[in-house]
C-alpha cells in the first residue's frame, strides 16, 4: 500500500483541515498522525491552543487512521464521525501532535464489516506538545457502511 500517496490525497481532500492548517504528517495501517500548527489565529485568550483547533486535530488524526485501515475499500463505503469526546489534560502551547490509532486491527474491522455490511469502531487520539506531553486525550467513534 503506498501510504505516502494516501497522505498527499488526503491532506487535500478536506478543505476545511486545510484552512485550520492541519498537516496530515503520516497515515498507516490504521494509524493517522496530524500536526496543528502554532499560529495566532489558532490561539484562546490565554494564548494557549483553541479547544476547537484541539478537537479538529483529532478528528483529523482519527480520519486519517479510518483512511489507512480502510484505503482498498474508500470508494465502495461511506464513514462518518459519530460522536467523539476529548479530554482537556494541560494547556497546549506550540505545535501539538495527534496520533489516532483504532481500536481494533484493520483487518478484524474489514471481514466484520464483508460480513455485516455495516461496521462500527473507535479511534483513540493523543494530542501531545513538542516536549511529549500529553495535553489531551480524544475517542471518535465511527459508524462505515458498504455503499448500495
Amino acid at each position: 500500500m503506498d501510504y505516502e500517496a494516501i497522505r498527499g490525497g488526503l491532506q487535500e481532500a478536506v478543505p476545511f483541515n486545510s484552512h485550520v492548517g492541519l498537516e496530515i504528517a503520516e497515515v498507516g495501517e490504521g494509524v493517522g498522525v496530524v500536526r496543528l500548527p502554532n499560529r495566532s489565529e489558532l490561539r484562546n485568550h490565554v494564548g494557549s491552543q483553541h479547544a476547537g483547533a484541539l478537537f479538529a486535530a483529532g478528528e483529523a488524526a482519527s480520519g486519517a487512521a479510518f483512511v489507512g485501515a480502510f484505503a482498498e475499500r474508500l470508494g465502495n463505503v461511506t464513514a462518518l464521525a459519530q460522536d467523539a469526546n476529548i479530554r482537556y489534560k494541560k494547556v497546549a502551547q506550540g505545535t501539538i501532535t495527534a496520533r489516532g490509532e483504532l481500536s481494533q486491527p484493520g483487518s478484524e474491522l474489514l471481514a466484520a464489516l464483508d460480513e455485516e455490511g455495516v461496521v462500527r469502531f473507535c479511534v483513540d487520539v493523543v494530542l501531545s506538545n513538542a516536549h511529549g506531553d500529553c495535553v489531551a486525550e480524544m475517542t471518535v467513534n465511527w459508524n462505515v457502511k458498504t455503499k448500495s
